[in-house]
C-alpha cells in the first residue's frame, strides 16, 4: 500500500497534455506581440517596394492613411491615398477624378502590399475569421498553422480569400504563409522567408514568392509541396529602405 500514493501521482502525471492546448486567437495574440506589430497601431512606416514608396500612418483610435508615390511617364508624380475617408488620387499634387471600377482596383492595390508589409498585424480585425490547424514541422522547425478567412461584412471585395499562417511554436514568429485568391481565374501562392529586419521593434519580412506545378494541391498541404520542391518560385517580395517612427 505504501506505494499506491506514488503510482496514483504517475497516472495523474500521464494524464496530463504533452503541451499547453493553445486557440487560434492564443496563438495570433502572441505572434502579434512576437513580432512588435502591437507597435503598429501607433506608427508612421515607410519603404520602399518595386520601385514605388509606401507611407503608412497608423494611430490608436483606429484612423489611418496609407499612400503610395510614383512617377508615371505620362501623368507625372502619382499620389495614391486609402484612408478612413475612402480612395483619392493626386496627379502633381492635384486631386485627379477615377471612375469607381478603377478606384476599387487602386485602392485593393495599395491595401494589400501595406496589408503584407505589417504581418500579423491586422489578423484581429472585426472581419478575420481564425481557426487552428493541425501543427506541421517545415525545414524541422514546429509550426501552428492559423486559417484566416473573412466575413463578408466588412472582409472587402476579397472576403472570399482564404489565408494559412505558419507560426513558429518556440518563437511565434510568421515565417511562411499561403493564401487561395479568385480574382484573374484564381489560383494559390506560397511565401517562405528569406530575410526579416527589426526597426524600432516591429520585425519586418522578405518572402520568397511560389506557386504550385499542380493546381489541384490543397492549400493546407502547401507545405509539404514546399519540402518537396513542388512549388515554382515566381518573384520576391523585398521591402527596402525601412523607416519607422513610433508616433507619441
Amino acid at each position: 500500500m505504501k506505494y499506491l500514493p506514488i503510482l496514483f501521482l504517475a497516472f495523474l502525471i500521464s494524464c496530463k497534455p504533452s503541451e499547453n492546448k493553445l486557440t487560434a486567437q492564443q496563438v495570433v495574440d502572441k505572434a502579434i506581440i512576437s513580432s512588435g506589430a502591437d507597435k503598429v497601431g501607433n506608427s508612421e512606416i515607410n519603404f520602399e517596394f518595386r520601385d514605388k514608396k509606401y507611407i503608412a500612418n497608423r494611430k490608436p483610435n483606429g484612423s489611418f492613411k496609407l499612400t503610395r508615390k510614383y512617377k508615371d511617364e505620362k501623368l507625372g508624380f502619382i499620389s495614391d491615398i486609402l484612408s478612413n475617408d475612402g480612395f483619392r488620387r493626386l496627379v502633381n499634387g492635384v486631386p485627379y477624378q477615377v471612375n469607381d471600377s478603377i478606384s476599387n482596383i487602386l485602392s485593393n492595390s495599395v491595401n494589400s502590399v501595406h496589408y503584407f508589409s505589417v504581418l500579423p498585424f491586422g489578423l484581429n480585425d472585426k472581419a478575420v475569421i481564425k481557426k487552428l490547424l493541425p501543427s506541421a514541422t517545415v525545414k524541422g522547425k514546429e509550426y501552428y498553422k492559423v486559417q484566416v478567412t473573412f466575413s463578408e461584412n466588412g472582409g472587402g471585395e476579397d472576403f472570399e480569400d482564404v489565408f494559412i499562417y505558419w507560426i513558429g511554436k518556440q518563437d511565434f514568429l510568421v515565417d511562411y504563409l499561403a493564401y487561395s485568391y479568385h480574382t484573374n481565374d484564381g489560383g494559390k501562392r506560397f511565401r517562405a522567408i528569406n530575410k526579416e529586419v527589426l526597426k524600432n521593434g516591429i520585425r519586418f519580412v522578405n518572402y520568397d514568392n511560389y506557386k504550385p506545378l499542380n493546381k489541384e494541391i490543397s492549400l493546407t498541404d502547401i507545405d509539404k509541396s514546399f519540402e518537396k520542391n513542388e512549388l515554382k518560385k515566381l518573384s520576391e517580395i523585398n521591402l527596402e529602405n525601412i523607416e519607422v517612427q513610433i508616433l507619441k
